[in-house]
């Protein structure tokens, strides 16, 4: 028996000096997702395509598309939105607009995206589609676009429908589409407080970490009594900004909580580094060509999520061809950048020339020949 805990004891011992694999943030959620915005990649997750309700999340594709229109020139920030009698009576979260009245739609949105306004949603869908309906299926359209295979809008308030879900890996990816593609969404997601009607009525940010968290950038709070509690929240910190979604929390502070855990589990953990030769690409010499040189160029350029443990281990290996025959095509492949973490390819980004570079004619080397002779004269 003696031996046995002997034997115990050396094993737990020995255990103790493995390292240790990071753990998760704890959570209580129904489903939760960490994606960095650049790279797409997800970090973390639990239960990340379970169908659930999002609640006034939802309003982050409601949002997308009114941005969308600004983008497209359909509509311009000044441009005056008319509430209709449906768009003032749909309760819930709402700034209280009135039928006939008119807000632009910079108010719009801030009604939106701060207050969660169920009324400026609907007008805003009515406005750009002709009826909420038409709306909804130019969300769901979108929602197909961006591979969010979880999901089924009804309404574009998030108020209770039945068949009305989706998914924190969704959620993550139309958050993602919003900030990348239209990041002036920030001047709305990132109000603390504001008013509406010339002052008179105030409007204060549904999503607590706007003030509560430090590099908080957005994005959208949600609650009902079957979704429960949910957030997408947006934060950004050294050139890297991370979506925390996090779905059906049990009261409005665990889901802040839970959202800030899993960000400052990123941040702590997570680099996102950019991927570049170790010197300048100088021209490579072209013959026969109209100019003597090409300059070479990276065809994209590369951030590599890596833990920050890596971040320092990322080195590159540069292949260039010492001469090119010319015709030269602008964006002809001409050589190759791999990039290594601690010596394992990580990527292979393909090099282009920069420029055009034509072949001489024949006439032209005639005379480039006659040049050569006389200046050796």
């Amino acid at each position: 028996m003696k031996k046995f805990w002997i034997c115990t004891l050396c094993i737990l011992f020995l255990c103790s000096l493995l390292p240790v694999s990071a753990a998760g943030p704890e959570t209580n959620a129904k489903a939760v997702l960490l994606m960095e915005k650049t790279t797409g990649e997800v970090l973390y997750e639990e239960h990340a395509h379970d169908q659930l309700e999002p609640a006034s999340v939802t309003k982050v594709m409601t949002m997308l598309l009114i941005m969308e229109a600004l983008d497209q020139g359909q509509i311009t920030k000044e441009t005056m939105v008319p509430v209709s009698a449906a768009a003032a009576g749909m309760g819930g979260s709402q700034v209280y607009m009135k039928e006939g009245e008119s807000f632009s739609v910079h108010d719009m949105l801030k009604a939106i995206a701060v207050a969660s306004g169920n009324d400026a949603s609907v007008a805003m869908a009515e406005y750009l589609a002709g009826s909420e309906d038409a709306f909804v299926e130019k969300m769901n359209a979108k929602a197909k676009e961006l591979g969010m295979n979880d999901t089924i809008f009804m309404n574009c308030t998030g108020l209770p429908a039945e068949g009305h879900i989706t998914s924190a890996y969704d959620i993550a990816l139309m958050s993602r589409e919003l900030i990348l593609h239209h990041p002036d969404i920030r001047t709305y997601t990132t109000i603390w407080m504001d008013t509406l009607r010339d002052g008179t009525f105030q409007l204060s940010n549904t999503n607590k970490l706007i003030r509560f968290y430090d590099g908080a950038t957005g994005l959208k709070t949600g609650s009902t009594d079957s979704a429960l509690y949910c957030v997408s929240a947006t934060a950004e910190k050294e050139g890297m900004e991370l979506i925390a979604v996090v779905l059906g929390s049990p009261t409005s502070q665990d889901r802040f909580e839970t959202a800030k855990a899993l960000l400052s589990y990123g941040f702590a953990g997570f680099s996102l580094v950019t991927a570049a030769p170790s010197e300048p690409l100088s021209p490579i010499p072209v013959t026969l060509g109209t100019q003597p040189t090409v300059q070479p160029v990276l065809t994209k350029e590369t951030k590599l999520l890596l833990p920050k443990e890596d971040a320092g281990k990322l080195t590159t290996t540069l292949s260039l061809q010492d001469t090119i025959e010319a015709p030269v095509a602008k964006g002809q492949e001409i050589g190759t950048l791999t990039v290594l973490v601690d010596g394992k390819a990580k990527e292979t980004i393909p090099i282009a020339a920069q420029e055009e570079v034509p072949r001489l004619s024949l006439w032209q080397v005639y005379t480039a020949l006659l040049s050569l002779l006389f200046c050796s004269q």
